[in-house]
């Protein structure tokens, strides 16, 4: 039905009996009372009218502050259509809410920081990356000025001149950032910061990386290429020299081709192209069949004891080896003529361990931070004589990485060093 109709009906038809009734009391009693009855009756529905009115400007006044009534006559629809609006107000408000919160939750979690600021630069709302990222705390600097909390000439220049068309990199505790800012609605800005310190470190690492491989492998092939050069310069060259320069491309061939070796088994244990595929390993005889090959390693020249008193282990045998048997080369390499090696395998108060001991020159503490970066070098000059690569520690980093595990070292000057790699209980089989 149409709602003009919807109104207009009920409210002549109280009037059609407003004027019965009156033509009743007019037929029974006469005119006057008719009249008074009639008056009467307006009179009431007027005040009650203005009752409704006055209920009604009291809820506008304050829609919170009371249940609506529920109403006479037009009023019931009315009343009923105000309280459908409210319903739906509230319930929208809580969607809102609901809504803004999963927002400031999402923003939270973003690893980028962000931060609004009105059209004097005041802060508004920051998130946590922000904070950690500028020092900002959003419940002690709201309302203060951003250029105040973050004292950078270069920041404060960047945000005051509004030249945001390239971010500008800011070296600012301890940190180097990415920031940007963008403007949004007509007096507000947007202040977002990307934390890039381990990108650059990532990069610089690459560098050194790139940088040391080819110094590493450029010795050994200076020198073998040096000897060829020799070789075609003197055919007539004597047997006895041809053959020392043939020992000597050989041992530099060799430390080549264990470089190469080394380097594409550090970007095996990096690529998740390789997933770790765990099936048991028998320590015992990995333990052993190391202790055998640092023996050959040694050549008789050092004491190597081995003792195992723990149990069997859930991992990749080929990787357990390669860390395991660099440790155990390590210590053979840098243990003087008569020394003593140890290697162990037992279960700790809260993992598993395997252990290289020896009583070789030891290791400044100084050094002992940066021995599993790559190619880093304790004494180069010594390395160089023993025909290390400078890769072995960082292998074994990244495989006990793999496995939930991680290295310990134990060394002093003069007094040995103890190498332990520490595997978790979670390794135990089934």
């Amino acid at each position: 039905m149409n709602p003009k109709l919807l109104f207009w009906v009920p409210a002549l038809l109280r009037v059609a009996l407003v004027f019965a009734a009156a033509g009743v009391v007019w037929w029974m009693s006469g005119p006057v009372s008719a009249l008074a009855l009639a008056l009467l009756i307006v009179v009431g529905m007027l005040l009650m009218q203005l009752l409704y009115l006055q209920q009604l400007d009291e809820w506008l006044t304050d829609p919170h502050s009371g249940k609506l009534p529920d109403g006479w006559g037009s009023w019931t629809d009315v009343f009923a259509r105000l309280y459908r609006i409210r319903r739906d107000d509230e319930r929208n408000q809580a969607e809102l809410a609901e809504w803004l919160a999963r927002f400031r939750e999402a923003m939270q979690l973003l690893p980028e920081g962000v931060a609004i600021m009105d059209d004097v630069l005041q802060l508004e709302w920051c998130n946590r990356a922000a904070g950690k990222h500028l020092g900002l705390t959003l419940e002690r600097d709201k309302g203060r000025r951003v250029t105040n909390l973050v004292r950078a000439p270069e920041f404060i220049d960047y945000i005051i001149l509004g030249r945001y068309e390239q971010p500008l990199t800011l070296h600012f505790r301890g940190r180097k950032l990415e920031v940007r800012v963008i403007p949004f609605q007509s007096r507000r800005q947007i202040l977002v910061t990307h934390d890039a310190t381990e990108a650059e470190r990532v990069e610089a690492m690459r560098r050194d990386f790139i940088a040391n491989a080819s110094h590493e492998l450029r010795t050994p092939l200076t020198v073998v290429v040096g000897f060829l050069e020799i070789a075609l310069a003197d055919p007539g060259m004597d047997q006895a020299t041809r053959l020392a320069h043939l020992k000597l491309m050989t041992e530099q061939a060799q430390r080549m081709q264990r470089l190469i070796e080394d380097m594409l088994t550090l970007s095996r244990l990096e690529s998740d192209e390789y997933p770790l595929k765990r099936e048991k390993v028998d320590v015992k005889a990995l333990v052993e069949a190391v202790a055998n090959e640092a023996r050959a390693l040694s050549g008789g020249r050092h004491e190597i004891e081995v003792h195992v008193d723990g149990p069997d282990v859930m991992g990749s045998l080929d990787e357990l080896r390669s860390a395991f048997g660099n440790l155990a080369s390590n210590a053979v390499r840098y243990s003087p003529n008569g020394g003593k090696i140890v290697l162990s395998w037992q279960r700790g108060q809260d993992d598993l361990r395997f252990s290289v001991q020896d009583s070789g020159i030891g290791i400044d503490p100084q050094h002992i931070a940066r021995l599993t970066e790559r190619f880093y070098r304790v004494d180069k000059s010594r390395s160089r004589e023993t025909q290390g690569t400078g890769l072995g520690l960082a292998i074994v980093k990244h495989v006990l990485a793999r496995h939930g595990g991680r290295l310990q070292i134990e060394s002093q000057p003069g007094k040995g060093s103890t190498f332990i790699a520490c595997l978790p209980n979670t390794s135990l089989p089934g």
